[in-house]
């Protein structure tokens, strides 16, 4: 009979795989995500017994109770001398199954990721909005953690941050940073961010606007003089507006555009891109900073024209997702392939590459 080794084993085998996240699922081997493959941990199948215990090692008598009620279930876990998991518990066909999000303990700062040094003077803003966005994995929670850690070494002043559940711990440096938890510390987002903006904040994060009164109040906090930080899952800076107005019913819609115009000081859309030499992956990322022509744009709500002012604003820090992976592809960082895949317009990576194979011509 094969045996089942305990949860805190997994765990580390994943990390000294280099390994993001770990995989519990019944009729399958635990599975360690390395780059975009899973790697399987044993040469054996879990059972549904078997993925239970692991998964009840994990967790506390309280979070039990919370699966119990709602059969789903996010939170952090902190094993010693491995490091900190984000855990999400989920029912598949009436059984408990689970993935853990390892969670770097060192908070990478933003050039070590790859960003452009406009996100970077994000940092430095003392009121508005600021959005980082992308698809689930594509290390949005990360550029977040950077930001405060960046915040946190060049002013002074206090940091609230809204979490579900808290991944990054921050010390306090220059700022008091405040992590708050959903489930621990707060029952609710739009709560908790009525209730920070009587707590002499500086900065608000929130890790997610997930809902419409979430989005509302964040709106609202960066509207009377807070920077605020939050994530969003959208693919690109147009989509991101769009989904924020869309929220909102359409009576309501005008006043948000309005609203949002006015506060928005910055989106950074990312994406991890596999690199050509097969080693891990790279940050691509569209940066709109929001100009006053952009902000005319949102307002009037003439999306499709977005992308073409951030072409041209350029020197202002406004990158598109084209012109980021024209630069991995040029460097030879990504492969032709993965950058037609990802890119939002093919003549602008057939015209980048079509003046390089020009200029490598010339003597």
């Amino acid at each position: 009979m094969n045996e089942t080794r305990d949860i805190v084993s997994y765990l580390a085998q994943t990390v000294q795989l280099g390994g993001s996240d770990l995989h519990l699922s019944a009729g399958a081997p635990p599975a360690a995500r390395v780059g975009e493959q899973l790697t399987p941990l044993e040469d054996f199948l879990l059972d549904q017994e078997s993925v239970e215990n692991l998964i009840q090692q994990t967790l506390s008598e309280s979070q039990r109770a919370v699966l119990e009620e709602t059969w789903e279930l996010d939170y952090a876990v902190h094993v010693d001398q491995v490091g900190r998991f984000r855990g999400n518990v989920h029912m598949v066909r009436g059984h408990s199954e689970a993935a853990f999000r390892y969670i770097p303990q060192q908070i990478p700062d933003l050039a070590q990721l790859g960003h452009y040094l406009s996100t970077e003077n994000f940092c430095q803003l003392r009121r508005g909005l600021v959005l980082v966005t992308g698809v689930t994995g594509s290390g949005k929670t990360t550029t977040l953690a950077a930001m405060v850690q960046r915040i946190s070494e060049i002013r002074s002043g206090v940091i609230i941050t809204i979490e579900d559940p808290v991944e990054f711990l921050f010390s306090h440096k220059s700022c008091l940073v405040k992590q708050r938890e959903l489930g621990t510390d707060t029952k609710s987002f739009p709560v908790a961010l009525r209730q920070a903006m009587r707590q002499d904040p500086d900065v608000i994060v929130v890790s997610e606007l997930r809902d419409l009164e979430t989005i509302r109040v964040a709106l609202t906090a960066a509207e009377t003089g807070h920077l605020v930080l939050a994530t969003l899952h959208t693919l690109d800076a147009p989509q991101t507006i769009d989904r924020i107005v869309d929220v909102f019913p359409a009576d309501q819609q005008q006043q948000v555009v309005t609203q949002l115009s006015g506060v928005l000081q910055g989106i950074v859309s990312q994406r991890l891109i596999s690199r050509a030499d097969g080693r891990g992956r790279v940050l691509a990322s569209e940066v709109l900073c929001a100009s006053h022509a952009l902000r005319t744009c949102i307002r009037e709500r003439k999306i499709e024209q977005m992308v073409g002012l951030m072409e041209i604003g350029y020197r202002e820090g406004n990158r598109t997702i084209d012109h980021s992976i024209v630069d991995l592809l040029l460097a030879g960082t990504i492969s032709p392939d993965e950058a037609f895949y990802h890119c939002r317009d093919r003549k602008v990576l057939e015209n980048a590459l079509n003046t390089a194979a020009k200029a490598a011509k010339q003597p």
